[in-house]
């Protein structure tokens, strides 16, 4: 990352602290077997079917314990969903040496269940969510002609209560910096208003989430499911996007995809995406 420049008094500039070292890790929580493709990358055989992974990313540096999204725990889900080999988030970041008080921050990507539903589990974390997403999926997605399908009344009530608690942080738009050396971006439209992560570094990588559900919405310039079948233009847009600011559609990691436990150093639950 270029450094910064500050004009101070007397004429003297000042280079800014460069952007501290990140090491990010994803870990699986959870398996969800024999998905329908087609409902990930659009346009995909309808017949086919993958299995997919759940996932939370752990990042660490600049005296910070990120994760990008905070999974799910609550009971409904596992009524309404096929899942596999389950370890409830504040256990799955213990396997990283990580104890659930540690976290000091929780990105949320969307405020699907499987995405918002662990933000309880972290009881110091503070928790970043965008501007929009937090205004829509608070009001209008449950008033007449809104859209909260794939959301939680529980997780968006416990959104709410951090609020109230001064522990939510409202990122206000596109190609904003919340830490140093880590952007958030907008535009995919994977619900209201989601966002993915820059995370700067030698290599740089992109945490898509679900932007990008598998490398296949890469490889095959297929788009990811959206908020709207309107909004598959900006999805692909933002999957070529990513691919830019990660410098590689090889550094772009997908929210569900099991392959990349396979293409990164892993063991057990965890893989390294970057030491």
């Amino acid at each position: 990352m270029a450094f910064a420049a500050a004009l101070l008094g007397g004429g003297r500039v000042e280079a800014a602290t460069p952007a501290p070292h990140y090491s990010i890790e994803a870990i699986r929580y959870a398996n969800s077997p024999q998905d329908p493709v087609a409902e990930m990358v659009i346009g995909a055989p309808k017949d086919e079917r993958v299995d997919s992974v759940y996932v939370l990313w752990l990042i660490r540096g600049g005296g910070h314990i990120i994760l990008f999204d905070s999974g799910f725990h609550r009971a409904r889900s596992f009524k309404e969903w096929t899942i596999e080999d389950y370890l409830s988030p504040d256990d799955a970041v213990r396997l990283a040496g990580v104890r659930p008080e540690e976290v000091t921050d929780i990105v949320v990507s969307h405020a699907h269940w499987d995405h918002l539903g662990g933000i309880d589990l972290f009881a110091k974390a503070a928790v970043w969510i965008q501007r929009e997403e937090f205004a829509y999926y608070t009001g209008p997605a449950w008033q007449p002609g809104g859209d909260h399908d794939g959301i939680d009344p529980e997780d968006v009530q416990e959104l709410v209560k951090l609020n109230t608690e001064g522990r939510l942080h409202l990122v206000n738009g596109d190609d904003i910096e919340i830490f140093p050396g880590i952007r958030a971006y907008t535009g995919g439209r994977h619900t209201y208003a989601s966002q993915y992560i820059r995370v700067d570094g030698q290599p740089p990588y992109v945490l898509a989430s679900d932007n990008v559900y598998l490398y296949r919405n890469l490889t095959e310039h297929k788009p990811s499911a959206t908020f709207s079948e309107a909004d598959y233009p900006a999805n692909l847009k933002n999957q070529q996007r990513m691919i830019e600011l990660a410098g590689s559609a090889d550094r772009v990691i997908p929210g569900h995809d099991a392959l990349q436990f396979q293409r990164f150093p892993t063991q057990g639950r965890i893989a390294q995406i970057r030491p």
